[in-house]
């Protein structure tokens, strides 16, 4: 069992990585302020961890609220039904709030925590291995719009993230491999040897080993927990673990929520990242098609969707959280391991990456 820390202070917390911790009860039990407990999850991971859970908690009341799974119910509907089972069972202030899930339910359990009687306690337990490396971690919550995609929610922190790894081998390839797309992403912002493991342990990885995901899950945290610590609210250097998520935003808005995972709209995003990076001058062919190359090795998709045509992705993202005073601003790369935040190109630029030829790059060799 590892334990890293999120520094905020008086609101600082830990993330504990380990296998079977759903069932070591006073992993939770240090955290809970009262006696009542409701766990939000949703259909499909309700029957695999909500009894186990429940048992660690024995002592406390505890409030099931079982949702619909999937983004599609990222929404205002659903998270009323979070909120109709609190009142229903008179959860009170002191309640605490447990997302068991991946980062759809831990999205909308900590929005309800942040707003329900104006701020109850709240725990990450995710199960998904997006929702571990990134979504449990640093206090986005919220839902979507049918207009744009998290464009209503809160920062608010949880009092503990709990990561059991054993979670994982429940988790469909597809899923996994989302997953993956955000643990890249860190190696390519911020951590550039950490982008060498990966390539020497992505089949590993796409295996379940254990020592493997547990690693990558650490250097994950790890990086998410140090950008966080220096910029909770995202007015600077957090803006860059968007890399890949608004042209990503764009991809699921377009297609519906839930047709593209997360995960694989944040890849093809990324690819499209990469080309803009690579027509700026600030990364060669090379490193661009070895990031590349990384991505579709970890089962991912490296070419945008082919019903999307520049004007499409153009009106999605002017719908997009880092669109300040009317400027679209983009996460690019200077250099693999270095990202930066700029409104500063020109739209001839961004127009011939919105039109350029994917399908070619996917098909390159990798260098």
């Amino acid at each position: 069992m590892q334990t890293l820390q999120v520094d905020l202070g008086e609101r600082s917390y830990p993330i504990t990585i380990g296998e079977q911790l759903i069932d070591q009860a006073e992993l939770l039990s240090r955290h809970i302020r009262g006696k009542q407990v409701a766990i939000v999850t949703n259909d499909t991971v309700a029957p695999l961890y909500l009894e186990r859970l429940t048992r660690s908690l024995a002592g406390y009341s505890v409030t099931p609220v079982v949702l619909p799974d999937g983004e599609a119910h990222k929404n205002w509907e659903t998270l009323q039904s979070i909120f109709d089972a609190l009142l229903a069972a008179r959860h009170d202030r002191n309640t605490t709030i447990i997302a068991l899930g991946g980062g759809v339910v831990g999205d909308m359990a900590g929005f309800a925590a942040a707003s329900y009687q104006r701020g109850v306690s709240f725990i990450q337990v995710p199960t998904t291995l997006l929702s571990q490396v990134d979504s449990s971690v640093g206090g986005k919550t919220g839902i979507n719009h049918p207009l744009g995609k998290n464009m209503i929610g809160a920062f608010y922190q949880p009092q503990a993230v709990l990561i059991d790894t054993a979670t994982l081998t429940t988790l469909p390839a597809r899923e996994l491999s989302a997953g993956l797309a955000e643990v890249i992403k860190y190696g390519l912002i911020c951590d550039e040897p950490f982008l060498g493991w990966l390539e020497d342990n992505v089949d590993r990885l796409r295996a379940l080993d254990q020592q493997a995901l547990t690693e990558a899950i650490r250097r994950s945290c790890a990086a998410k927990a140090r950008v966080v610590g220096a910029d909770e609210r995202e007015s600077g250097i957090r803006a860059t673990l968007n890399l890949g998520h608004t042209f990503g935003h764009a991809i699921e808005t377009h297609q519906g929520y839930g047709v593209w995972l997360h995960g694989e709209a944040v890849s093809a995003g990324t690819v499209m990242a990469l080309e803009m990076s690579r027509r700026l001058g600030w990364i060669s062919a090379a490193e661009q098609q070895r990031a590349v190359s990384l991505l579709a090795r970890a089962g991912l998709p490296v070419v945008p969707p082919a019903n999307m045509r520049a004007e499409d992705f153009l009106e999605h993202m002017a719908v997009d959280k880092k669109v300040l005073d009317g400027r679209l601003r983009l996460v690019l790369l200077k250099r693999l391991g270095e990202a930066v935040v700029t409104s500063d190109f020109p739209r001839e630029v961004l127009e011939s990456t919105l039109n350029a030829n994917y399908d070619s790059l996917a098909q390159a060799p990798s260098t």
